[in-house]
């Protein structure tokens, strides 16, 4: 087997080691709003679309992905984690 092959033979086993881990982790985190802190946010809801992009601290229209169930006992200094937008 020549490096080439070698390579995408090893490149494609770990592309799907990672498929196969990313279903398992979404199903046991929830979208939690209100508790990522500035440039800290998985994605957002309004004024920007981009991970990392949120501008302020507790953004409650942006969301940070968390293990399920922990979200509504979240506090921050401005109230508790919210799992719908505000």
């Amino acid at each position: 087997m020549n490096k080439t092959m070698l390579t995408l033979t090893l490149a494609g086993s770990l592309a799907s080691a990672l498929a196969a881990a990313v279903p398992a982790a979404a199903a046991d985190t929830e979208k939690c709003y209100g508790v990522a802190l500035k440039g800290q946010n998985d994605c957002a809801a309004g004024k920007h679309d981009c991970a990392g992009h949120s501008k302020v601290d507790y953004d409650k229209a942006s969301f940070k992905l968390v293990p399920a169930g922990t979200c509504a006992k979240m506090e921050t200094p401005n109230g508790m984690g919210s799992l719908t937008p505000a």
